[in-house]
């Protein structure tokens, strides 16, 4: 099963590139490095850990 990568910061609507910094939990609530840190690294909606959300190379057809 893949993680959802999900493209937009869940709080403030911050793009989130797949090869980019983001943060999620454990149901994959997506999160910027800014909203992250603001959250104290909690998830607003589960209060599970933020941990930071592995990258994916952008394959070069899409760049």
């Amino acid at each position: 099963m893949a993680l959802e990568m999900r493209p937009a910061c869940e709080r403030c609507s911050a793009d989130l590139p797949m090869d980019g910094e983001a943060f999620i939990c454990s149901y994959e609530c997506s999160f910027c490095r800014n909203c992250a840190i603001e959250l104290h690294r909690r998830c607003p909606n589960c209060a599970g850990e933020l941990n930071v959300r592995p990258r994916r190379d952008v394959p070069p057809s899409a760049a």
